[in-house]
């Protein structure tokens, strides 16, 4: 995993949308923070910090990422 979130720091994520081929494997992983455009390419859903309580989640989305098109920004 490329980066480390704590409870405490505020956090964003991003995605790569030249890199995204569509695997949706974000959206499985948590399906809260992300969703996918008209062609099947995933978006983040939350404008912002990602809750805590979704940060498990989102590292998760972020390791399975084939692509490695998901990126968590401190």
């Amino acid at each position: 995993m490329a980066s480390s979130m704590g409870s405490l720091a505020t956090v964003r994520v991003t995605v790569d949308s030249g890199s995204c081929h569509g695997h949706q494997m974000c959206a499985i992983a948590a399906p809260e923070v992300f969703g996918s455009d008209d062609l099947g390419y995933a978006t983040v859903l939350l404008d912002g910090d990602i809750p805590a309580e979704l940060e498990k989640k989102v590292q998760r989305a972020e390791a399975n990422c084939p692509e490695r098109a998901i990126r968590i920004v401190d």
